[in-house]
């Protein structure tokens, strides 16, 4: 076994960073990815010897649907993120503010 699985408390001297980006930049990511891979479905269909409007059409439908189902997930975490914003219990600030 590496030294990784017996000390799991030294983490950062095994495990890879993460990269420390914003939510923004994360959402940005992600859909430069998505765009990427549908783009690249494009070209390649572009490119099938046997094309026709019919599968040309399809391919175009499949890149819509995956569009779809991401500004579909993003609405699913913003809702789930405005829940856990709206429900996060803010206990007092230690008596500022407060009469005595």
């Amino acid at each position: 076994m590496s030294d990784c699985n017996n000390h799991t408390n030294n983490c950062e001297l095994c495990c890879p960073q993460l990269p420390n980006v914003s939510l923004d930049q994360a959402v940005v990511d992600l859909m430069e990815s998505i765009a990427l891979a549908e783009s690249q479905k494009m070209k390649v269909a572009m490119t099938m010897p046997d094309l026709d409007l019919c599968k040309l059409l399809e391919v175009n439908d499949s890149a819509t649907n995956m569009v779809h189902a991401v500004a579909n997930l993003e609405l699913v975490l913003k809702d789930k993120l405005e829940f856990i914003s709206n429900n996060l219990y803010y206990p007092p600030s230690g008596g500022q503010g407060t009469a005595q």
